[in-house]
């Protein structure tokens, strides 16, 4: 599902579809931070500071976490369009594990495309592996 997040016609800003790009899947991180729940996003210095800072409070639960954290990620996702370095790296988003196979940015018609021609190659591979 992560590679719907890259797509040109995504909710995802500009900036979080780079640090996507430049993700592995060991940045899918678990965390509570953003929902009160837990929920894997990609890992930022928002997430760090919440799960990993020895001087946390640790995340409110559910609703209350989301009235803490939509705004503020919300501004720092604005602040780091405006080339504001240190909001990007509080820029977060929910993420799969495989975030790492996420390579470019493509339109949603393209990855359609995509998976439709891996989709052929893979059949025809069966297909010669049946006909041996």
């Amino acid at each position: 599902g992560s590679v719907w997040l890259a797509t040109t016609e995504s909710e995802t800003s500009p900036v979080f579809r780079e640090k996507m790009i430049a993700a592995t899947s060991r940045d899918a991180v678990r965390v509570k931070s953003r929902t009160g729940k837990p929920a894997r996003q990609l890992r930022s210095t928002w997430t760090d500071a919440w799960e990993r800072h020895p001087d946390s409070p640790g995340a409110l639960p559910m609703p209350f976490m989301s009235l803490i954290s939509e705004g503020a990620l919300r501004a720092a996702d604005a602040a780091a369009q405006g080339g504001n370095a240190k909001a990007r790296d509080l820029v977060t988003y929910f993420v799969g594990q495989g975030v790492g196979l996420v390579d470019d940015v493509r339109s949603a018609g393209q990855v359609v495309q995509d998976f439709k021609t891996g989709y052929i190659a893979a059949v025809e591979r069966l297909n010669d592996l049946i006909a041996e």
